[in-house]
């Protein structure tokens, strides 16, 4: 029997600023803005991935508060679960992985990062969730 394709589980932090601006970063493989994440790895829970994924991304230490959605790019088959987060420590820093780490307003967030990417932000700060939507990697379908 053939091997079935599988989904690639990532996770996606929405980290609030105590002023309401949101940590997003500027990716180094494609410059486009978008909140911290990436791939869970086998050996970790989803809290944890959000915590590295942050911190190696950013420099900024979070702590997870709540599931606010599940996000699935038909393309590429990766199912990507959102947290809403709150930093503990930490000051946004460019990275391997981002030529820019920084607070951005909601403002910047809707104009600035793909729709895909910043419903997630939009999401987050709702209480009626979590949300479940599909996506192409830029917009929502």
């Amino acid at each position: 029997m053939p091997e079935l394709p599988r989904h690639s589980v990532s996770v996606t932090a929405v980290v609030f600023h105590a002023d309401g601006r949101v940590l997003a970063i500027k990716r180094q493989d494609d410059g486009r803005w978008v909140p911290p994440g990436g791939v869970v790895e086998l050996s970790e829970t989803l809290e944890q991935a959000v915590v590295r994924e942050v911190l190696e991304e950013t420099g900024v230490h979070v702590k997870p508060e709540t599931l606010t959605g599940a996000y699935k790019n038909m393309l590429l088959g990766v199912v990507s679960l959102t947290f809403r987060c709150h930093a503990i420590s930490g000051a946004p820093r460019p990275t391997d992985e981002a030529s820019e780490a920084t607070w951005l307003t909601l403002d910047q967030v809707c104009t600035l990062m793909p729709e895909a990417r910043a419903i997630r932000v939009l999401d987050a700060l709702r209480d009626d969730g979590p949300f479940t939507r599909n996506h192409d990697g830029t917009h929502l379908l």
